[in-house]
C-alpha cells in the first residue's frame, strides 16, 4: 500500500532490526541482544499466523503493527477467531502512519478469516495505544478495567463480520509459595514484548549473583497454558510483592527488593 510517500510491507530482514528493537536502534548492547532474541520467536510464529507490517515514509523506517491470532498471544486476552494487535507504533503524527497500518492489518485479518480484529488500548489521553484513535478506526470497547494511573484499560473491537463474539482479560491467579531460608523471585515474561524480555535478562543476571540465598522461578508465558493458568504476561514478585516501575525494571531496584527480604 502506498500513499505519497509513505509505504506499508511486510516485514522482511531489512526490517528486522529496527522493529527488533523496537525502534531503539543503537541504544545499547542489551536492546541488541533482545532484538536477536525477539525476531527469532517472530519467525517461528510466523508459522502459526503472527504477522508484522512496517510503515516506510520518506525511505525511513517510522513505524510497525503486530498482530496474531488471538488463540497464541503471550499478552492475552482471551477469545476466538480473532486477530489481536498487542502492539501499534508511529515515529510521526499526521502523516498518517497509524491509520494506514491499521487499514493493512484489517485486510491480513480478512485474509486469515477472522471474526474482527481486538486491541488493548488505554484512556483517556494515553501516549501509548490511545483508546481515542482506535475508536476513530472503528473500534469499540467492550471489556474496560481500571489500572493504575488513573487509566482506563479496555478490549477494544472491530467486528468484520457483525457476529457476537465473546473476549475477556486473563484472570490474574498469582499464589507465592514460599521456600524456606531462601528469598524467591518470581518471574512472568514473555518474549513477545521487548520490556519483559529485558527485564527477563536483568532478573537473571541479578539472581545470579546471589547463589543459593534466592531462588527463582520463571515462567516463560509464551506457553499459553501458563498464561491460562496464572493470567499474568508479565511481572516481578520478590516474596510474593510485586515490583514494578513501568519500564524495564532496574538492576539496582530488582537488587533493593531482594536486599530488603533477605
Amino acid at each position: 500500500m502506498v500513499s505519497n510517500e509513505l509505504i506499508i510491507k511486510d516485514m522482511d530482514e531489512q526490517d528486522a532490526y529496527y522493529v527488533g528493537t523496537c525502534t531503539h536502534v543503537h541504544e545499547s548492547r542489551e536492546t541488541d541482544i533482545c532484538s536477536g532474541i525477539r525476531n527469532d520467536w517472530f519467525r517461528d510464529m510466523y508459522k502459526r499466523g503472527l504477522r508484522i507490517k512496517v510503515a516506510i515514509l520518506d525511505g525511513k523506517h517510522v513505524g510497525f503493527v503486530y498482530m496474531l491470532p488471538i488463540e497464541i498471544s503471550p499478552w492475552g486476552p482471551l477469545g476466538e477467531d480473532l486477530l489481536f494487535v498487542p502492539c501499534l507504533v508511529s515515529d510521526v503524527r499526521g502523516r498518517g502512519v497509524g491509520r494506514a497500518l491499521m487499514d493493512s492489518a484489517v485486510k491480513v485479518a480478512v485474509e486469515q478469516g477472522m471474526k474482527g480484529i481486538l486491541t488493548m488500548a488505554y484512556t483517556p489521553k494515553f501516549f501509548f495505544m490511545p483508546g481515542e484513535f482506535f475508536e476513530r478506526c472503528g473500534f469499540e470497547a467492550v471489556r474496560s478495567r481500571n489500572i493504575e494511573g488513573g487509566l482506563t484499560e479496555a478490549l477494544m473491537l472491530k467486528s468484520l463480520d457483525g457476529s457476537q463474539v465473546k473476549v475477556d482479560f486473563p484472570d490474574g491467579n498469582y499464589i507465592y509459595e514460599p521456600a524456606e531460608g531462601k528469598v524467591v523471585v518470581d518471574l512472568f515474561w514473555n518474549t513477545f514484548c521487548q520490556t519483559s524480555v529485558i527485564e527477563a535478562n536483568r532478573v537473571r543476571r541479578v539472581v545470579e549473583g546471589y547463589g543459593e540465598l534466592v531462588l527463582l522461578n520463571e515462567h516463560r508465558v509464551d506457553d499459553r497454558d501458563d498464561l491460562l493458568e496464572h493470567g499474568i504476561y508479565r511481572g516481578i514478585y520478590v516474596n510474593g510483592k510485586e515490583i514494578y516501575w513501568g519500564y524495564e525494571a532496574p538492576e539496582d531496584g530488582i537488587r533493593e527488593a531482594i536486599d530488603r527480604e533477605i
